[in-house]
């Protein structure tokens, strides 16, 4: 039969041809490929013949030779039929016009199942590119995860979105690159490391040299808060990626600074703060909110929601005064201090649990042969107590005083300005809020290294005046005094609601 063939330039007269056979097999795959709406749906080139289909060896076939082989189809979708994809069961989101299908990657997520589970049905092109240091290897792994794009009639992001705003935030992220804003300057971090360790050291010292009465006694209290507060904003900024241009540098400095000279998992923060920084002050999204409503209710919507209800789990409208009872003294050390402990067992978070033991290892060697085990524990206790006061007040004053809601998918630049204001610069107030007063630059652009946030301010502060975005910038004592007067609003509002509506 080869033979023949040769001779002839051609399959012999009734034959059928083995390339064009393929070519239909191929497109009879694609014609009775399943429905867009099958989750486990992939992008995949059309099967080769079965192993037992003969292939004689004969000359190819002119008009085979000359007609390409066609690549798989790509599936189109549009926003609905994303949208509709936000459920327990499947979870789609979209990516640079890709659509990509997360329903079981959620639980093999590196950063939390609930963190990118918070876009699906979305458009999540901003968070990717805010949250992920090596876009191009992480999406090498999303390409198992591809089953399409956006139609070509489909808007790049859904209609709740500024396009305008997103398309021009993004002209400023790429300028932001370009100007090295977002590269560390290691001499910082390092100085800022070594100012933390004297601080603690100092705290130690206090009491071995000058004894332990009451001065030195609270003078150490005084200088290990120091010391505690400002190892929590240096693992912050271990913890988004912004001293180490690798993430490996990133993740093993922070389990030191986090676990061993705070005691706390790294893990743990990173299921919370990423969640937060995904979708701020959204009820249901962000965990810094999840007060609402069991203790305080926040934001004029969620309050007016809550009285219209009839809920009262607390008395609201006395929340500005009972904040100062149940808010800052108490989260660190009546909460965090024993919860962090349930997440790493109930997890098996081993690794996380060893750094913490560290901690408390160090703390008793170096503290109990001055003071004894009592004292110890008082002094301990006296330092997580103003830890926390200080703790709270910083970081509630950039979000409770601001638009707390349900997450109405908007798009990145007008969630996180809505939901952040800042603080002044000055050098008191970036040491004392570990730069955490350019709250509105740290969450536009959350892997940036803090040192370069004052930089980038009056970028992002023209950005907001040309498409009438408020940006709000307050002393430090008025962003204070605005978490308790928002608190008495909310408050109030609620009431109104319960009683009259």
């Amino acid at each position: 039969m080869g033979t023949r063939a040769a001779r002839t330039g051609g399959p012999r007269r009734g034959a059928e041809n083995p390339a064009r056979k393929r070519l239909a097999l191929g497109a009879r795959q694609q014609t009775h490929s399943r429905s867009p709406r099958t989750p486990s749906t992939r992008l995949t080139a059309p099967a080769e013949p079965a192993p037992d289909v003969a292939r004689p060896a004969m000359a190819p076939d002119p008009v085979a030779a000359k007609t390409p082989v066609q690549g798989p189809t790509p599936r189109y979708f549009t926003w609905d039929e994303v949208a509709q994809r936000s459920g327990c069961e499947e979870r789609w989101l979209v990516i640079d016009r890709k659509v990509y299908d997360i329903s079981e990657f959620t639980r093999r997520h590196p950063g939390g199942s609930r963190v990118i589970s918070h876009y699906a049905g979305q458009d999540a092109t901003d968070p990717f590119v805010a949250f992920h240091s090596n876009k191009g290897l992480v999406k090498k792994y999303m390409n198992s995860l591809l089953i399409g794009e956006l139609s070509p009639e489909q808007p790049s992001f859904e209609p709740t979105k500024n396009k305008e705003l997103t398309d021009e935030f993004r002209e400023l992220r790429a300028t932001v690159e370009q100007m090295g804003l977002m590269k560390a300057n290691h001499v910082f971090f390092l100085l800022y490391l070594l100012h933390i360790l004297l601080l603690d050291g100092a705290a130690w010292l206090t009491l071995w040299i000058f004894g332990t009465s009451f001065l030195p006694f609270l003078l150490c209290a005084v200088l290990l808060t120091a010391a505690q507060i400002q190892a929590g904003w240096l693992q912050h900024d271990l913890g988004h990626l912004s001293v180490f241009s690798t993430s490996k540098w990133n993740h093993l400095v922070h389990h030191f600074v986090i676990g061993h000279l705070k005691g706390v998992p790294a893990s743990w923060w990173n299921h919370m703060h990423f969640q937060h920084h995904a979708k701020p002050n959204c009820f249901g999204k962000d965990p810094d909110i999840n007060m609402h409503p069991f203790f305080f209710a926040l934001g004029k919507i969620l309050s007016v929601e809550l009285g219209k209800q009839k809920k009262k789990y607390m008395p609201y409208n006395h929340q500005h005064k009972y904040f100062f009872l149940i808010g800052p003294p108490a989260l660190v050390p009546f909460f965090f201090q024993w919860y962090v402990f349930y997440f790493v067992i109930q997890r098996k978070k081993w690794v996380d649990l060893a750094w913490m033991i560290t901690f408390y290892i160090r703390l008793l060697l170096t503290y109990v042969p001055l003071l004894g085990l009592k004292a110890f524990l008082g002094l301990y206790f006296i330092v997580r107590f103003l830890e926390s006061n200080w703790f709270v007040w910083v970081t509630q004053m950039n979000h409770i005083p601001m638009h707390i809601d349900h997450d109405r998918n908007m798009d990145w630049v007008s969630t996180q300005l809505q939901a952040t204001c800042n603080v002044h610069k000055s050098a008191f107030n970036d040491w004392f809020s570990g730069h955490l007063n350019f709250q509105i630059e740290h969450h536009l652009f959350p892997m940036m290294p803090r040192h370069n946030y004052h930089k980038v301010a009056p970028l992002v502060q023209s950005l907001c005046a040309k498409h009438g975005i408020e940006y709000q910038s307050k002393p430090l004592l008025s962003a204070f005094a605005d978490i308790i007067h928002s608190l008495k609003e909310s408050g109030q509002l609620w009431l109104d609601a319960y009683l009259h509506q």
